[in-house]
Order: structure tokens, then C-alpha cells, then sequence
């Protein structure tokens, strides 16, 4: 048998050879995105509930414990302003980023 001109056959895999690794970078850089925002939704959710303690007048070690309760790892910071107590927290997610969140709550609050 004669090879044909122009012969096709095994270019298939090649091409999938190629475009393997590019489809699994995207995958996985989308995957940290979402990680990555799921995180800093629950970071912004412990800033809150941390904002309305310390303006309850709760020690900054429950406020703290409030924040690290809800994202392992995270650290924060009480900062009073006028009639505000303001709470700021950063905690590492993956690939490296770093996602950081605050919220404030009016002081003497109930």
C-alpha cells in the first residue's frame, strides 16, 4: 500500500499533545479563582461578625478568636475611628494570594 499525499493520520494526537497542558492550566488557575473568592467571602463574613464584637465593647481576643474561627490562619486588626470600630483581617489562599477584608460597625452597638 502507498502512502497517500497529504497523509492526516496522527495528527489528531498531536494536536491534543499540544493543547493538553494549556486546557489544564486553565482549569486549574479557575479553580484557585474560586478558592481563592470562596475564601475571601468567609474572610468577609468573620470581619463582620468580628466588626459588631468589638463594638459590642468584647475583648480584642474574642474578636480575634471571631476572625480565626472562621478562616483558619487569618489575622486582624481593631482599629477604633470617631464612632466607628473597624476590623481588618488578611488571610493567605492559594496559589500564593493573599485575600484581605474589612468592615466596621458602629461603636457602643447592640
Amino acid at each position: 500500500m502507498r502512502p497517500r499525499s497529504g497523509d492526516d493520520r496522527g495528527s489528531v494526537v498531536a494536536e491534543f499533545a499540544v493543547a493538553l497542558p494549556a486546557v489544564a492550566l486553565v482549569l486549574l488557575l479557575g479553580a484557585g479563582a474560586l478558592a481563592a473568592g470562596g475564601r475571601h467571602v468567609r474572610l468577609q463574613d468573620a470581619v463582620s461578625d468580628a466588626a459588631r464584637l468589638a463594638a459590642r465593647g468584647e475583648s480584642d481576643d474574642r474578636v480575634r478568636a471571631a476572625i480565626a474561627g472562621g478562616v483558619p490562619g487569618a489575622t486582624g486588626a481593631i482599629e477604633a475611628r470617631e464612632d466607628l470600630v473597624c476590623v481588618t483581617a488578611s488571610a493567605p489562599a492559594v496559589l500564593g494570594i493573599e485575600v484581605r477584608a474589612s468592615a466596621c460597625a458602629l461603636a457602643g452597638g447592640l
